[in-house]
């Protein structure tokens, strides 16, 4: 381990002592202040326990702690990490890739405040004049079209996904999940008293329909007892309709999707704003216009205008637009909705907003800022980093690009691996003690990998003929295949368009992208991957007891926490608590199931045993099958038993990857894998990829990591830019060719990776 060469006042440097969050080991480090310090390591090693689970989780903590205890009420509860001290913290502001949730009326603009700033200038300025600026507001009564209500589409339902009609309502006409004949939204209606529950629906009068479908909320008493009846229509628009899409329930799901159509506003064309609104012109454009250009047409058209009494608002305009343009969203407009956002483009977006903040000297929280980026925008996210420490900020990096890592004023390195062989310090210093150390990190920080010296043969095509979603050109073009296919290109340039837009539709496909896997949070690696019902077997021959006494979901659960380990707390206004279940101490078991053992541990033991610990254990078999999967994409330190709601988006694709490996002749498409993979792990990845081609599959990555490029069969690269810049085929060919006879922006970088 290398000593710190920063010398400075014990004030400058937040010091941490004894951390123990997860996997550290008693860690004790010192990282300056008002430096830009990179944290390296394997996935698993210890970083974000370290950066996120200790130092921002303990400054969010203390600052929670300052409000009063009404103000507290309403927010989370948050624990004291497991540290012994921790000194010299300033406000810490985590910048994630967490999306920014599905609300529908939150935007680029209102997230950045850009939307703000362009109100206001379309109230000073506008002509006709309308002094307010919340008229230009889609989420104000005075601005949003009174049809979709500034939501900018209208929904028509299906009655006839809703009803069947040859039915009465006691023979179950009703169809919508839920309202099923003996469920309570079944007897408001049956026993409402406003409707003959034996009729047939298709008998019905249209007085009877109107009160089926259409009644607004009507107080109606049976007996003594006083209830609320709601048309049909009404109750699932409050009840479905206005849920996150990815919350809800699958059949839930199915049935929005099925019964729902959703259409573009007719009244305000999908503007969101009401006509009085849209009838202010600023030069010759309406506010609805300027929320609707790309990011970078806005930037410039803001800043050809001259109107001197609005310059400083102009000004700070187009200071948060061009920011938004150097982390390579120029191709973004006011108007996408957030919830519309990748993780890479939502954490970026966050980025801007606290670029324009006035704010200094507090602790910015960065989480694989690289993340979706292509190396040319990696350079202006560099820029954006320097610019925060330059302003006197204090910034943390979790990352594993070596062009992010170069910048760094401190490298804090953990490891020596990952999970239970992790949680130490393995460096600290600057990138060139880094470099020259022994570490993981140092030893492949200049690792590069080469171009193949003979690429294999494709066994045929697929094609894609006219692709246009978003901004693609008409693109026409052949994925080959037998082979590794990159599909490259700068943030925003259609990769994902001509991807995920035209590929599903084939035969054989296979989707592994980084999306949230559904589950509850008794979910984990173990049951979501099968490797739960081995294990339950091989504990069931041993004691010759029954399977299912080994699954928390079932009879041998805790019956106190139901197998959930931890008891959840539903504190009403305030943000609900999980605590240790204390019967079960955490296990989630029965004492009678914990006492049956195999080889000496209990059902809870395996399940806390990572993926490297359990293939010592299990030598064999449909157990030793899966595990070796789960360690080929590298989730070797996962936990067995590990919540899937606290994996990152990187480990939830190479989840899906284990458990789909054992195809053949599918056509995989991957988004961005190297997502969260150390530079170490990357070779891993490679091989995996390779032995895929071999078993005769073809694979297609959307990717961005030169080592992968370099690694390809086939390269298709589209640009030439971003948004109305890209979406064309600007190479294709083999990683050779590009690095030798193209020009585009991916060439040159390849070139520079490759010292070409």
């Amino acid at each position: 381990m290398s000593s710190e060469p920063f010398t400075a006042d014990a004030h400058d440097t937040i010091q941490v002592r004894g951390a123990r969050e997860n996997n550290l080991a008693d860690v004790d480090v010192d990282i300056p202040k008002r430096r830009l310090s990179v944290f390296t390591g394997l996935s698993g090693s210890g970083k974000s326990s370290l950066v996120f689970g200790t130092i921002a989780a303990e400054s969010q903590r203390l600052i929670n702690e300052t409000y009063t205890t009404f103000v507290q009420s309403f927010m989370p509860s948050l624990g004291r990490p497991d540290v012994d001290a921790l000194h010299n913290l300033s406000a810490a502001i985590i910048v994630d890739q967490e999306r920014m949730g599905a609300n529908s009326r939150s935007t680029v603009g209102t997230a950045t405040d850009a939307a703000a700033m362009l109100r206001i200038v379309f109230s000073r300025v506008g002509t006709p004049r309308l002094e307010p600026s919340s008229v230009f507001s889609f989420n104000s009564s005075e601005g949003m079209c009174p049809e979709c209500e500034g939501l900018g589409r209208t929904d028509q339902i299906d009655i006839d996904e809703l009803v069947d009609r040859d039915l009465s309502l006691n023979e179950g006409a009703i169809t919508v999940p839920g309202y099923g004949v003996g469920t309570w939204y079944w007897q408001v209606f049956v026993h409402s008293g406003l409707l003959d529950a034996d009729k047939r629906l298709a008998d019905y009068t249209e007085q009877e329909w109107h009160t089926l479908l259409h009644l607004p909320t009507t107080k109606v008493k049976v007996g003594t007892n006083s209830f609320s009846y709601e048309g049909l229509i009404p109750k699932i628009r409050r009840t479905y309709l206005t849920k996150d899409r990815e919350k809800m329930q699958t059949a839930v799901r199915a049935f929005v999707d099925r019964a729902v159509v959703f259409a573009v506003c007719p009244q305000c064309e999908g503007t969101r704003l009401n006509a009085r609104a849209r009838s202010v012109k600023v030069a010759g454009r309406t506010i609805a216009e300027c929320s609707a250009m790309q990011v970078d047409e806005l930037a410039a058209f803001v800043t050809s205008l001259d109107e001197p009494s609005v310059k400083p608002l102009l000004d700070g305009l187009g200071h948060t637009l061009d920011s938004l343009v150097r982390v390579g969203l120029g191709y973004l407009s006011l108007d996408r909705e957030s919830g519309t956002l990748s993780g890479g483009e939502a954490q970026r977006v966050k980025m801007v907003r606290h670029l324009g903040s006035s704010l200094s000297d507090v602790t910015y929280v960065f989480d694989e800022p690289t993340v979706g980026l292509h190396p040319h925008d990696i350079e202006r996210m560099n820029h954006l980093l320097l610019s925060l420490r330059d302003k006197g900020n204090t910034v943390l990096v979790v990352e594993h690009k070596p062009e992010t890592i170069a910048i760094a004023d401190h490298v804090v390195d953990l490891g020596p691996g990952a999970g239970p062989a992790g949680g130490h310090i393995t460096y600290t210093g600057d990138v060139a003690g880094l470099r020259a150390s022994d570490t993981l990190t140092g030893r492949h920080l200049d690792h590069r990998v080469a171009l193949r010296e003979q690429v294999r043969r494709p066994t045929g095509v697929l094609s894609i003929i006219g692709a246009d979603t978003h901004n693609l050109k008409n693109v026409d073009v052949d994925i080959p295949l037998g082979v590794l296919t990159v599909v490259t290109g700068v943030a925003g340039s259609g990769k994902s368009s001509l991807v995920h837009g035209s590929l599903p539709a084939h035969e054989g496909v296979v989707v592994v992208d980084q999306s949230p896997i559904r589950g509850s949070r008794r979910s984990n690696p173990a049951t979501y991957t099968g490797l739960l019902d081995p294990i339950r077997t091989a504990f069931a021959r041993a004691n010759k007891v029954k399977a299912s006494l080994f699954s928390a979901n079932s009879e041998g659960a805790c019956p106190q926490c139901k197998g959930a380990g931890v008891i959840y707390t539903d504190l009403a206004m305030m943000a609900g608590v999980a605590s240790t279940c204390e019967q079960c101490r955490g296990r989630r078991f029965r004492p009678e199931v914990l006492a049956h053992t195999l080889r000496g541990k209990d059902i809870s033991q395996v399940l806390a045993m990572s993926v490297v610990q359990a293939r010592d254990f299990f030598t064999s078999g449909n157990a030793r099958t899966i595990l070796d999967r789960l360690h080929d994409v590298g989730l070797g330190y996962l936990s067995l038993g590990q919540p899937l709601t606290t994996l990152s988006g990187g480990e939830r694709q190479r989840l899906k990857l284990a458990i789909s490996m054992a195809r053949q002749g599918a056509v995989y498409v991957l988004d961005e894998p190297t997502t969260g993979l150390h530079l170490a792990d990357v070779d891993r990845l490679l091989a995996l990829l390779d032995r895929l081609v071999q078993d005769g599959n073809t694979v297609v990555v959307v990717e961005h990591h030169q080592a992968v490029m370099a690694h390809a069969d086939h390269i298709i690269d589209l640009g030439p830019g971003a948004g109305h810049d890209g979406g064309r085929v600007v190479f294709q060919g083999s990683p050779a060719a590009l690095v030798a006879d193209a020009d585009t922006l991916t060439a040159r970088h390849l070139r520079a990776y490759l010292g070409h």
